[in-house]
């Protein structure tokens, strides 16, 4: 069961879930930058707990350069989703910002069609539009 990947993606959404209510509590008494700094850090530290503890650290020598290139990039597009969603979690309600920051799976789909190469059909295609549909309705109306 734990080598599913629909176990880990159940993990992800329900720990994605917390996040977004935790961070809603937690952003009140403190500057929205300031919050995703402090969850950054102990980010940092449990990941780290985790790699050593597990035997996984490798050399940085043998990361090659594209894989160094493209894990920055994503670490900066994930600090400046950060930044963004816990400035929208500040003024804005838990239960209308996530579905907002949900679209990200409408633009992963389109993304990966786009500079990936992958296939969706018609079914996936009407499985995104229904996410779509379902975040706007949620956070709009």
């Amino acid at each position: 069961m734990t080598q599913s990947w629909v176990f880990w993606a159940v993990l992800s959404a329900s720990f994605a879930a917390l996040t977004a209510i935790f961070a809603k509590i937690g952003v009140a008494g403190v500057n929205s930058d300031f919050a995703t700094l402090i969850r950054t850090v102990v980010i940092l530290v449990i990941s780290s707990a985790i790699v050593l503890a597990s035997g996984q650290w490798q050399p940085f020598s043998s990361i090659s350069s594209k894989t160094w290139l493209f894990l920055c990039l994503s670490g900066a597009a994930t600090g400046a989703s950060w930044l963004a969603y816990f400035r929208a979690l500040k003024i804005g309600d838990a239960a209308r910002v996530a579905p907002i920051d949900k679209l990200s799976i409408v633009l992963v789909a389109i993304f990966g069609v786009v500079f990936l190469g992958e296939k969706l059909n018609m079914m996936n295609w009407l499985g995104v539009s229904l996410i779509a549909a379902g975040a706007l309705l949620l956070a709009l109306f």
